[in-house]
């Protein structure tokens, strides 16, 4: 069985990855702060970006797999699976401001929201009410 949802939202979320670590090695090269955060607002900001988005994404992931696994997935869910990937890019700029960003709320409340639905339809499914 080839999981395509999975495997395109995985590409996806390792591009995106990737992309969160070189803002902020950017930031980080640019003020020559080689660990922690060197009291650099910007370098906060950007790595609690990354961290936030490796946190969440592995979850997110191992939902839509489980559900594509059980035949219950389609463009529902690669449509759910994209707009968490938009939210999280939504997100990471968002956290480039220093005061409060609708970016970064749009990014956030998708994320919390996400998660839950896919959350709920996992236990729909396993109860076989879905």
């Amino acid at each position: 069985m080839i999981l395509q949802t999975t495997l395109s939202l995985a590409a996806a979320a390792a591009v995106l990855n990737f992309w969160l670590a070189v803002r902020t090695g950017k930031v980080r090269i640019g003020s020559k702060v080689w660990h922690g955060d060197g009291g650099n607002p910007i370098l906060l900001q950007r790595m609690r970006a990354h961290s936030n988005y490796v946190e969440n994404t592995p979850f997110v992931l191992i939902l839509v797999a489980a559900i594509e696994m059980t035949g219950k997935g389609g463009t529902w869910l690669e449509v759910v699976g994209s707009l968490y990937m938009l939210a999280r890019i939504a997100h990471a700029f968002g956290m480039d401001k220093a005061e409060q960003s609708p970016l970064r709320a749009i990014g956030f409340i998708t994320t919390v929201l996400v998660l839950l639905g896919l959350s709920a339809i996992a236990v729909l499914i396993a109860l076989g009410h879905f």
